[in-house]
Formats: C-alpha cells, structure tokens, sequence
C-alpha cells in the first residue's frame, strides 16, 4: 500500500515521502495515528493544502520535545526484580515498565516511545533510547537491580554479582605491598662468603 507521510517515520520517509508500506502496518499504525494518508489524487490534493500547517505543528512539537529531552537525557531510573545467581532475570524487563518506572520517577513517558535493541534479561545499567518526536531522542539509564541497594550499588559502578572473598582477594592484590627482607639478604650473602672460604681451602 502507497502512503503519503505526514511527518518524519524513523526507518520510513520523511514529511510529504509517498511510500509504500504493508497494508497492516499502514491500517494498525500510519492511518489511526494520523501519521499517513493514502496516496491517492484527492489525499495529495488534501496534504498539499495542509502541508504549510503540519510543517508549523511539527515545528512546534519539535521544540516542546527538544526542551523535554534537556530535562530526561542522561536520567537514571531503578527497576527491582528478582533473578538467579547469575543475575539471569525471571523473566524480561518490557517498555511497559520503563515508562513505569520513568512515570514513578516524575518523567512522563509513553511505552511507544521507548526503544529497545533487545529484551533485558539481566542485573546492570543499560542505556535506552527514548523517542519523543521523530526529529527528537534522549537516552536514559535504566538500573535493574533486585534491592535499592544494589542499585545502588551498580550505579557506583560495583559488580553486585561477585563474591564477597573475591572482592576481598581483588583488593588484596591491590593493596598487599611487596616487602624486601634486609636480613635474609644478609645471610644469603654471608652463606655466599663462607661458601667463597671453604672452596679456597679445599684448593689448597
């Protein structure tokens, strides 16, 4: 199916791009959000007389989100779960509850607006991309930990998964001094000089 866009579509064409698309992402997604008409004579008749007002709106949500991207980029937000010794979750962390815990923490986010690469599925800090207009991203942190603490923890950049007699082995490398022991250097010298006097007397 042919489309004529109505704003920028990541991945897809910008304003005014007549493009083609599958019929049931043009009906489920373009066409209900008012992201794309049908290309058709009189929908290009239509854009072309709305085109001066949709360039004006879009203007003007790119600046609202410009300003909303200032506030959230770089914004850290803690998600509890519970997971295996691994740190292997029980289950995944969804965009649902991103927006959820970005909610909880005074930023407004809708789950559309997340973006994902793949699922989370484990214990750490990840970077999420967050799309607030097409024109527009800001990343956040999200900290999935199974306590505050931890969280806590992770943010100051600790590893929450080691041992505790590994932590304590790795800062005993670090710290353990290497000692010289002078009088052992003096006996080995001194057995040294002995050894030197009893091969001359037997020589003699």
């Amino acid at each position: 199916m042919d489309v004529i866009l109505l704003e920028r579509v990541e991945n897809l064409g910008q304003m005014g791009d007549v493009v083609k698309v599958r019929p049931g992402y043009a009906r489920n997604f373009l066409l209900p959000q008012k992201k794309a008409l049908r290309a058709n004579d009189d929908n290009k008749k239509v854009f072309e007389a709305q085109r001066a007002d949709l360039e004006a709106r879009n203007l003007e949500r790119k600046t609202e989100a410009e300003s909303a991207a200032e506030k959230i980029n770089g914004s850290s937000f803690v998600i509890i779960r519970q997971s295996s010794e691994l740190g292997i979750l029980y289950g995944s962390v969804t965009t649902r509850d991103i927006a959820d815990a970005a909610s909880q923490g005074g930023v407004k986010i809708e789950r559309a607006q997340v973006r994902l690469d793949k699922p989370l599925k484990s214990l750490g800090v990840f970077p999420v991309r967050i799309v607030l207009h097409p024109e527009v991203d800001a990343n956040i942190n999200v900290n999935i930990a199974r306590s505050e603490d931890e969280a806590e923890r992770q943010a100051r950049g600790e590893n929450v998964l080691a041992r505790p007699e590994d932590q304590a082995e790795e800062k005993g490398d670090e710290s353990t001094p290497e000692f010289f022991d002078e009088n052992a250097g003096a006996a080995v010298e001194e057995t040294s000089a002995d050894s030197d006097t009893q091969d001359k007397s037997d020589e003699s």
